[in-house]
């Protein structure tokens, strides 16, 4: 008798696999001939969380509180104290009301994604995007229609091309600022036109911020939407505790939206987790006011990074670096023609660099490589001259 396998839902066995495990995959068959891995690829503090937080977690963690469900929405006090903090950050008022924890960024936008679209709507990226943002789309049959940002004008949106998207009847416009892959911080004059745009074509702006608190001294507000009367009816913001507190492991974002947009997050939330992780919440909870100085410091030491890559790209005049802000910049190899995976995957295993392939982000961005330089302190980002210069495909 002859057994058929059973199919998988089409929208998932459609997508690729995963793509950072592949790169891991290269760094594994790197032989240390060029000396120590220089390992630019995913966005992980290249530094130790604060000694204060791992107490917390660990005292959290042990709690038998803990161990049990805690409300869809997070917690109330790690609530209540994140509003304080972007009350502060964008000097307008938000409450606890307005915030949904969230087990990662990455959850935050699956849930607002679901919340305002469903299969057969369309949401508009960037192009290039955040991959796991488009796959997501992709496996809620959620369609996607693509921003082009030109390298030109440093992958920033023009009002133009969102002028385009929304004309294609689309549900919502998501952008990552300071952008991932690129590293592009897009203006606050910006933003406040293509929300605008948004609100009247009736279209939600899904504003990911996972990265604003590496943004350059003295721009520490990304923008004053959030002053904006209304804004509850029309924007949703994202953002992440990795970064900021090193705890990429323990998975806890939060979403910023009005009280109406919370409760639709919270009934998708209740079928995806029930309830955020408690242990990262409770520690982060005192974590944010306390651990000020020390997220300070590390914005400074981010961006001593950054200066430290610009130093090494300016020695290395075939490898152009198109944009540079907050945690990424994203590099133009020198190879024309070659597949940006090709690039990557021998810059692993033979030169010890580990780094994203550009077409990882869009069919349209094979040119590039993604260096996550927040990874690596300014000394190893000084060793890149070394090893770039050297470098050849053939």
């Amino acid at each position: 008798m002859t057994v058929s396998f059973p199919a998988f839902n089409p929208l998932i066995s459609s997508l690729e696999p995963p793509p950072v495990p592949s790169v891991f995959a290269w760094a594994r068959a790197y032989g240390g001939g060029r000396g120590p891995l220089i390992d630019l690829s995913q966005a992980v503090p290249g530094y130790a969380p604060h000694a204060d937080i791992l107490t917390w977690l660990g005292e959290a963690a042990s709690s038998r509180t803990n161990a049990g469900y805690g409300p869809i929405e997070g917690e109330p006090d790690l609530r209540t104290v994140y509003a304080d903090w972007v009350t502060q950050i964008y000097g307008a008022p938000v409450t606890a009301g307005n915030i949904h924890i969230t087990a990662g960024c990455n959850q935050a936008f699956m849930c607002a994604a679901m919340a305002v679209a469903g299969a057969g709507d369309r949401i508009a990226l960037t192009d290039p995007f955040y991959f796991n943002q488009e796959t997501t789309l992709a496996m809620l049959g959620i369609e996607r229609v693509l921003l082009p940002l030109d390298p030109a004008a440093g992958f920033i949106p023009e009002v133009d091309a969102v002028k385009t998207a929304l004309a294609k009847g689309i549900k919502a416009l998501a952008l990552v600022t300071p952008n991932n892959p690129t590293g592009a911080i897009y203006p606050a004059g910006l933003l406040h036109k293509i929300f605008a745009l948004c609100r009247a074509a009736g279209t939600w702006l899904i504003l990911d911020e996972t990265y604003r608190d590496f943004l350059p001294a003295g721009e520490e507000r990304p923008h004053e939407l959030l002053s904006e009367p209304g804004w509850q009816d029309g924007l949703i913001l994202l953002y992440s505790f990795s970064k900021s507190f090193c705890i990429p492991g323990h998975r806890l974002g939060a979403i910023t939206a009005g009280e109406k947009t919370v409760e639709q997050v919270a009934k998708v939330m209740d079928n995806l987790q029930i309830c955020p992780p408690r242990p990262p919440q409770a520690a982060v909870a005192k974590a944010i006011p306390a651990l000020r100085e020390w997220r300070d410091g590390n914005r400074v030491e981010i961006s001593r990074r950054a200066d430290a890559l610009r130093a090494v790209m300016a020695q290395l005049p075939d490898w152009k670096m198109d944009s540079l802000g907050a945690y990424f910049a994203f590099i133009r190899h020198p190879f024309e023609g070659v597949p940006s995976a090709t690039v990557a995957e021998k810059l692993a295993k033979e030169a010890g660099i580990v780094c994203i392939p550009g077409a990882y982000f869009g069919a349209h961005q094979d040119a590039y490589l993604r260096f996550a330089f927040a990874n690596a302190d300014a000394t190893t980002i000084a060793g890149l001259v070394e090893r770039l210069s050297g470098f050849s495909m053939d």
